[in-house]
């Protein structure tokens, strides 16, 4: 369960792309932001590359990459390269067979495009030739068996296009102002490109005649989707990061506090069905240089976001798996201390609140990309210094679950206790 979106220059204030992601995920899933430098690889010693279950030819060099991803996976749920191209992944729900033989799966998908492509297009004709030639399966749950189709927002620093694929069969819809993609099929017959079986035929609906209606419903897809398309009409030519990270923080009116919220773009577990919102990041795209902005924990309601630049340096956190790793874990812990009600949420927010501003400010106006990347390593050290602020007091503190309903808080007891156990391994 994921949300997506993208919004192209001309629609956004400052004239630059802006393109965002909430990953929804296992709530116990690490979610690991991480950059892997440029490589030239020897193919007489490494000829293949191994994914997440299969293994395909390397190729000679691979751009230098970010991506933010379970920590357990080869692909990533999102990232981005040097060169400005972003991507995001979404599970969709089809009525071709979902649980096939392990084979590619969406997030190596993304991770695979970043390496070997430089721009959005190009990126979508390598994702079309990979699924034609591999196909698409493999379980991408965490801890849960998890079967799905995947549709993908691609961009660059001034296109965008939505790939939305069932089984083998795919479609492509270019962006010409602002899009979002959540877990449903969204195009119509306004596609420009489609698999070649269904070209044959009279114009398809790809979203009609695809589309898993059960699963499709209970995501609750369709009213997150609606709420991000909203909210950037409404904003149309005047969309800045803040608009942006209002939906990314957005939550279902109708969802009462202290409850799972599947319907919510923030999205909250505690129930039957559904997932949570591990990670999120906001990137905003040109030819002067690319900016971003990364959680890094979950639940963007609760989580900084906070300022990043490709360069020389790079947050702690950002250097390997295990770094990142201990970085989410540790943010994890405040969260789910806020979420039981035993961490001070008013204080923590105000704190938050006034540290994403300052150096949102500090950011926007470093002079050069050394100043920037200065900004940046003092806006990570500093939400660290937070998390300790709030978690000092609740240090071996017993975690109690004493807000909402009974299945709630049982489920979130539970959660909380296998988390604890995994990170102690």
């Amino acid at each position: 369960m994921c949300d997506t979106l993208v919004v192209l220059p001309h629609a956004t204030k400052e004239g630059k792309l802006i393109f965002a992601k909430n990953s929804d995920r296992s709530p116990n899933e690490p979610h690991v932001v991480v950059r892997y430098p440029e490589k030239v690889h020897d193919l007489s010693k490494t000829p293949m590359v191994k994914l997440t279950y299969i293994s395909i030819p390397q190729v000679e060099r691979t751009n230098a990459v970010v991506l933010l991803k379970p920590d357990w996976i080869w692909g990533a749920e999102m990232g981005f390269n040097d060169y400005g191209l972003n991507i995001g992944n979404e599970a969709v729900f089809t009525n071709q067979k979902r649980n096939n033989p392990p084979s590619l799966i969406g997030m190596d998908m993304v991770r695979l495009a970043l390496e070997r492509t430089k721009d959005a297009k190009s990126a979508l004709n390598l994702m079309i030739s990979l699924l034609e030639e591999y196909g698409q399966g493999g379980n991408c749950g965490y801890d849960k068996t998890f079967y799905y189709h995947n549709s993908f927002l691609i961009a660059d620093r001034s296109k965008a296009f939505v790939l939305e694929t069932a089984g083998k069969y795919y479609c492509v819809k270019e962006v010409h102002d602002y899009y979002a993609i959540s877990n449903c099929l969204s195009i119509g017959i306004d596609h420009c490109d489609i698999h070649p079986d269904l070209s044959k035929n009279d114009p398809v609906n790809f979203d009609k005649k695809f589309t898993d209606k059960i699963f499709t419903f209970f995501a609750k897809s369709r009213g997150r989707r609606a709420f991000a398309m909203q909210t950037l009409q409404k904003n149309a030519g005047n969309i800045t990061v803040e608009t942006v990270m209002e939906i990314l923080r957005g939550h279902n009116p109708r969802k009462r506090e202290n409850a799972a919220s599947v319907g919510s773009v923030c999205m909250h577990a505690g129930g039957l069905i559904g997932d949570h919102t591990t990670g999120a990041y906001i990137g905003v795209l040109s030819p002067e240089g690319d900016e971003y902005y990364i959680t890094a924990s979950s639940l963007p309601c609760l989580s900084m976001f906070k300022p990043f630049i490709v360069g020389k340096k790079l947050p702690p956190s950002c250097r390997d798996e295990k770094a990142g790793r201990a970085f989410w874990y540790k943010s994890e812990r405040l969260m789910r201390y806020l979420l039981s009600g035993q961490a001070d949420k008013k204080g923590y927010l105000k704190d938050r609140d006034e540290l994403e501003k300052k150096y949102m400010e500090a950011f926007a106006s470093a002079r050069n990309k050394a100043e920037k990347e200065s900004v940046m390593i003092e806006a990570w050290a500093e939400y660290g210094k937070l998390l300790d602020k709030y978690l000092g007091p609740l240090k071996d503190v017993p975690y109690d679950f004493r807000l909402g309903s009974p299945f709630y808080r049982g489920y979130w007891r539970k959660k909380t206790g296998a988390l604890l156990e995994k990170e102690g391994q």
